[in-house]
């Protein structure tokens, strides 16, 4: 009797050891499935919009980065949807953002791409980052950008990271906000 009392024991104790491993893997588990079911909603919300404004396009629901992220692509007339400068479709993503949490009852950070927009417009930044960082470093002169939504702002932050001899700050106030990219030092 006393062996099986212990042999419980050590399952017992076994169990709690792999338990932190388990509850981390399952809390992995669960936050992708929260995460695909936002892209699941969003994508429905999407699909209802683009059948009322009688748009054609596809939805491509993805999670990266902790977050769900919705692509549109297809016709053309889904460059209105972007707007000048992505005003459109800041807005989008905002109203996307909303329809998920009233669904789920949660906040979320839902990222909208239409047509391609956010990431062309990503690659460009980067490369707006990195030539304001060469810029600020070869001359030893801040470099003042112009004003950037909070999107764009953190994608010439993160570029100019990944330029060593320079660092940036944002200044102002929304919505005239910029990055200024200064040498380091």
């Amino acid at each position: 009797m006393s062996e099986t009392v212990t042999s419980q024991d050590e399952d017992q104790d076994q169990s709690a050891a792999e338990a932190p491993g388990e509850d981390a893997t399952r809390a992995e588990r669960s936050s992708e499935d929260q995460l695909v079911r936002e892209g699941d909603i969003a994508g429905d919300y999407l699909e209802r919009l683009l059948d009322i404004l009688d748009y054609d396009g596809d939805i491509d629901l993805d999670v990266e980065a902790g977050r769900a992220v919705v692509s549109v692509e297809g016709g053309k007339d889904l460059e209105k949807l972007v707007g000048a400068r992505g005003d459109v479709l800041e807005a989008l993503q905002e109203l996307t953002r909303l329809a998920v949490q009233q669904s789920t009852g949660a906040r979320n950070r839902l990222m909208l791409d239409v047509a391609g927009w956010r990431s062309q417009r990503r690659s460009e930044l980067t490369d707006l980052g990195r030539q304001a960082a060469q810029e600020a470093k070869d001359t030893g002169r801040s470099q003042r950008l112009r004003f950037m939504t909070p999107f764009e702002r953190k994608i010439v932050h993160d570029a100019v990271a990944m330029v060593g001899g320079v660092r940036s700050e944002s200044e102002g106030e929304e919505p005239r906000r910029r990055v200024v990219v200064h040498p380091a030092g």
